[in-house]
């Protein structure tokens, strides 16, 4: 049951990521009621609920008949499924603690999600969206540390000391790779979102999340190019594998513990 909220709540908030894509693109203000970027017209409450009112309209909007874009449900079903997994990895109703974790996470990979989905459509890295993310991970991780710190275990026990470690370390890589290209191996916008992938997977998982990003990257490439739909030189955005990685390399340890073993075994 707590698993079809988490994923009840995941749709309501990925119909809300994709108002913010959009918006964000052509700079108009996350403020107002949705409308129908042909007509104009405002989308009545019943039009607006997730998946269903996309069934139910045959995908089309209902004043002008404009087609309505697959993006749409993609995003609030990815959305849903994402939410249930976080909910699944980290929620306890009975811990306190465990209600932070879960919402740390699902405010961080939302802001993920929304990178995930603009470089896909635009091949660029929202800043502004990056940077709400870091100063989320960095705020969290100070609230965090000042209630749990081990003066034992000293720097080692502090996440913000491991989230930025790890994310220095990834942006540094993805930098000079950045610069020593000139950006056509990676983009620099890539490099800030490292960052972010550090501080959110922080170390040893931060390295996990970018060889997951490079795997499914290659194989993806591998099989536009099979399918002919891609060349050696095509451009392809690196961002939603960076995204995918980090949160194969989060989720999957919580939710498989033998995944977990072969992590720490093979570090």
């Amino acid at each position: 049951m707590t698993i079809l909220i988490f994923f009840l709540f995941g749709l309501i908030i990925g119909s809300f990521l994709n108002v913010v894509v959009y918006r964000l693109e052509i700079a108009e203000s996350l403020m107002g009621r949705s409308h129908c970027p042909k007509c104009q017209k405002q989308i009545r409450w019943y039009d607006n609920i997730p998946l269903l009112s996309f069934l139910i309209l045959g995908a089309r909007c209902r004043d002008c008949e404009e087609k309505i874009s697959w993006q749409y449900p993609a995003v609030e079903f990815l959305t849903g499924v994402t939410f249930a997994l976080v909910g699944a990895a980290f929620f306890s109703s009975w811990n306190f603690q465990a209600w932070g974790e879960t919402a740390f996470h699902l405010a961080l990979f939302s802001v993920l999600l929304v990178i995930f989905l603009y470089d896909f459509k635009f091949m660029e890295i929202p800043m502004l969206v990056l940077w709400i993310g870091v100063a989320a991970a960095l705020g969290y991780y100070l609230v965090f540390d000042w209630l749990n710190f081990n003066p034992q275990m000293g720097l080692l026990s502090l996440r913000l000391f491991s989230g930025l470690l790890a994310g220095g370390l990834a942006w540094l890589a993805f930098f000079l790779l950045s610069a020593l290209s000139r950006e056509k191996w990676m983009g620099m916008g890539d490099a800030y979102l490292a960052l972010l992938i550090g501080l959110v997977a922080r170390t040893p998982l931060t390295l996990w999340a970018l060889l997951f990003a490079f795997t499914i990257g290659a194989l993806f490439g591998i099989i536009l190019i099979a399918l002919k739909k891609k060349t050696l030189q095509s451009q392809v955005p690196f961002g939603p594998f960076m995204v995918l990685g980090c949160f194969l390399a989060v989720l999957l340890p919580l939710l498989v513990p033998t995944v977990k073993l072969w992590l720490v075994l093979y570090f």
